[in-house]
């Protein structure tokens, strides 16, 4: 057991829930989209283990077209990680970083994925947390395994073939006891001016030594090259929350990235309360996201993604700084 659970300390894309029995969550956010466009999937399973010590595993599946979200629960027995690296079977399901395959009652087939843009380990940072990744007792934890990656294979859903040959990914995983108070969300991958960009940004309330701060993490991902900017980076940023759009502006010694999110329809996804998945979160993945990253001024790059995924959830307001 302490072989396994250091190794997941340097590794957080594997599961960190060891030993633990209560007040605990653990789950994977695989981002779908077929080349077309035309259909976009979340797909999230995970672990819920609640404060009485009741315990259920789960796959949620979010048809962002459509705006429908599904929540189908299994015995938490049949919930069963990988104890060397990334590798989760649940019922007929099975999860990694490099394959899907799905036998829920809408959704089936397999996926493979396939030349993954990771967050980048380093010496005390092995993931996008940063050192933050060995603080205990942190309300909720946040892993990327891959920025970036091309799909292929076929899913049926609700009868229909839908091939995912060209499509491109996403994956990242959060775990802990419960979501944040408020928090901004968002994601894609899909750009009008380059196919090789990813975007990934967070911004949350995060409780401390009986008071809080806001912490964020960002990740612009252009031509092969990651840009990052992050509390534990000493990044700075400003949000502002006005109506149904959302602008961050985070500054990195001389890099300067704009962002301007506009909400969209989407479904209601269940999200973690002491490990109980019985709060609410609604997310759309028919975001548009603009982004204008620049360094002393001079413009790098300016583009307009789709098909983006976007979560604004609680009172933001706080955020605002």
């Amino acid at each position: 057991m302490f072989r396994t659970k250091w190794r997941a300390l340097w590794n957080p894309d594997m599961y960190h829930g060891w030993g633990k029995e209560k007040n605990y969550f653990e789950g994977w956010y695989f981002k779908l989209v077929d080349p077309t466009r035309k259909h976009v999937f979340a797909v999230i399973p995970g672990i819920s283990k609640q404060p009485d010590g009741t315990q259920h595993a789960f796959v949620q599946v979010l048809d962002g077209v459509a705006c429908k979200a599904s929540y189908h629960r299994f015995d938490a027995r049949s919930f069963v990680p990988s104890e060397v690296d990334f590798g989760l079977t649940l019922g007929k399901n099975y999860f990694s970083a490099d394959a899907m395959t799905l036998d829920l009652p809408n959704l089936s087939g397999s996926l493979t994925l396939h030349e993954h843009f990771g967050w980048p380990k380093m010496l005390g940072a092995p993931g996008v947390m940063g050192w933050y990744s060995f603080v205990p007792f942190m309300e909720c934890y946040h892993g990327v395994v891959s920025m970036h990656h091309g799909l292929r294979g076929e899913l049926v859903h609700l009868g229909q073939r839908i091939s995912f040959d060209g499509g491109v990914g996403y994956l990242e995983k959060d775990w802990g006891r419960s979501f944040p108070r408020c928090w901004v969300w968002m994601q894609t991958s899909h750009f009008e001016h380059t196919d090789r960009a990813s975007l990934m940004a967070s911004v949350a309330h995060v409780p401390w030594l009986g008071k809080y701060f806001v912490g964020y993490l960002c990740g612009f991902m252009l031509e092969g090259k990651l840009f990052r900017f992050t509390t534990y980076t000493g990044a700075k940023l400003t949000t502002r929350v006005e109506n149904d759009a959302v602008y961050l502006t985070f500054r990195q010694g001389k890099l300067v990235l704009e962002i301007a999110a506009r909400q969209a329809a989407g479904a209601v996804l269940a999200s973690p309360i002491s490990g109980d998945m019985t709060g609410k979160v609604n997310e759309s993945m028919q975001a548009i996201i603009k982004v204008r990253l620049s360094e002393n001024g001079v413009l790098i790059h300016e583009d307009t993604g789709s098909c983006g995924g976007l979560e604004v959830a609680g009172p933001v307001e706080i955020l605002c700084q």
